[in-house]
């Protein structure tokens, strides 16, 4: 259904809107291809910026929960992914406590548990485990980034979720060139 609304608003409306244009008005022809052009550049404008298209949608929830570095469940029980990132495992079943989970676990509790967050979509909807995958923000603080420039989290990207890539890429050198966390000398040898 909400192809249908996206597909009508954005592909039928403004073909309606320009064929009125040409067929309707009383416009000179320059006139004619200056008003097509605005109103495909204002429906390309709104796709762009629309929270309603399926990229880039946001939504806020409270954390009930940390369950490791990078994953959180939501007061309404969903498991929140956080794209972009990993940290090193404390829950898996098949792994023993890697290096610095701890402290990436620990961070992301005093980071967002008990608290409303910002999720942002990019193009995946869930992981092959069905938690959610989101970007994640505390008012202004990205947390994946966040997570990554202190050395709780390394870059992780797997396509088609790439938005954020190159900004985790700088986050990670950076925490690496500052040795931060999981880089600092001797921490995890």
């Amino acid at each position: 259904m909400f192809y249908i609304i996206i597909v009508l608003a954005f592909v039928i409306l403004p073909a309606v809107l320009i064929w009125l244009v040409w067929k309707k008005s009383n416009f000179s022809r320059r006139k004619k291809w200056l008003a097509t052009a605005l109103i495909a550049l204002a429906f390309l404008l709104l796709l762009n910026y629309s929270d309603g298209s399926p990229q880039g949608k946001t939504e806020y929830a409270k954390v009930a929960r940390v369950i490791d570095g990078d994953t959180v469940q939501l007061e309404d029980g969903r498991r929140v992914r956080y794209i972009g990132i990993e940290t090193p495992e404390i829950v898996h079943p098949d792994k023993p406590v890697e290096c610095f989970g701890k402290e990436a676990n620990e961070e992301n509790r005093m980071l967002v548990e008990g608290k409303e967050v910002r999720l942002e979509k990019d193009v995946s909807e869930t992981d092959r485990y069905d938690r959610i995958l989101r970007y994640v923000y505390i008012d202004d603080t990205f947390v994946n980034e966040h997570l990554i420039r202190g050395g709780f989290a390394f870059v992780s990207i797997f396509p088609p979720d790439v938005k954020y890539q190159d900004q985790l890429r700088e986050a990670m050198a950076d925490a690496k060139e500052n040795n931060r966390g999981l880089w600092a000398n001797g921490v995890c040898n």
